[in-house]
């Protein structure tokens, strides 16, 4: 975790220091080449994950977001997967409707991150999983994660709307599932990971200027428990195990914590299952056509 001093104007016209707390492996921005080979300014997009925003867009990207592929012969969208404007996707097979939303980049919270850093906006989130939970045209939601962490409020906001969702929900960790990913890993009704993917355990870290005062160790202590709380009661990962991980000294050489990689995590009871995407989906319409739709909220062993 880290703390960003960011300048903000107030309405006298000065100047004020911001904190944000973060939680994350990389806050680095991401740093991309510039130019199209031709001497002209390269074309600058902001792609965040949730809301495909795109700035100076040409026309051949307009084009691209209506092309002929994305319909069928009779001008309407397949009933097979439909990629809707928010960046998620619909997929329908064997009469179960499935929507599946990407959790990647940078768990976004109150601060906008720089410009160049893949990130998901959480408030551009929240509003899908509303219409999911209650349009009757979607079965189930597919949670799809790759994240280096981010916003501890943010990622723990995200995690507690979907563990309170009655229809059948999965996440499928991919790549990485790090910091506050954690959380989100675990509060679907299943999760899965691929054996490639790896999971970061590690305390709340601080980073900047802070408070040398006893109430800021009190306030970071609650924090950290209330992600411990939630991890345990959502996983088969006993409180105290999760402690000794996160507090290890052994494999990190400049953090504490601890990185697991799938079968680790599943050996754990952190994550249910390895997998990967037909596995996800299978236990979805699985719990779909059997009637259960209505989740235990708790995995707590």
């Amino acid at each position: 975790m880290s703390i960003r001093n960011q300048p903000r104007n107030n309405t006298s016209g000065h100047g004020r220091e911001h904190l944000e707390i973060t939680d994350n492996i990389d806050a680095r921005p991401e740093i991309r080449p510039g130019g199209n080979g031709k001497g002209e300014d390269a074309e600058i997009k902001a792609s965040v994950y949730g809301s495909r925003l795109y700035e100076n867009s040409s026309s051949s990207d307009k084009e691209d977001q209506e092309s002929p592929d994305d319909k069928n012969k009779n001008g309407t969208r397949s009933e097979t997967a439909a990629q809707r404007p928010d960046g998620s996707v619909t997929t329908k097979h064997a009469g179960v409707s499935v929507r599946t939303i990407t959790i990647a980049g940078q768990i976004e919270g109150h601060i906008m991150l720089p410009q160049g850093t893949k990130a998901t906006r959480y408030e551009l989130i929240i509003p899908q999983i509303v219409e999911i939970e209650e349009d009757p045209d979607t079965d189930a939601l597919l949670l799809i994660i790759n994240t280096v962490g981010g916003d501890v409020e943010a990622g723990l906001a995200l995690s507690e709307l979907i563990a309170g969702m009655k229809k059948p929900t999965a996440s499928l960790v991919l790549g990485g599932g790090h910091s506050i990913g954690v959380p989100l890993a675990v509060c679907t009704d299943r999760s899965f990971i691929v054996p490639t993917a790896t999971m970061t355990l590690h305390p709340v870290r601080i980073s900047g200027l802070v408070l040398g005062a006893p109430q800021t160790s009190v306030m970071f202590t609650r924090m950290q428990e209330r992600i411990v709380s939630f991890v345990c009661s959502h996983s088969g990962l006993p409180a105290e195990r999760f402690r000794e991980l996160m507090l290890s000294s052994k494999e990190m050489t400049t953090d504490l914590g601890t990185i697991l990689d799938g079968k680790q995590a599943v050996g754990e009871g952190l994550i249910d299952s390895i997998g990967g995407l037909s596995d996800a989906l299978g236990y979805l319409e699985e719990r779909v056509k059997s009637g259960k739709g209505v989740r235990s909220r708790s995995k707590k062993k």
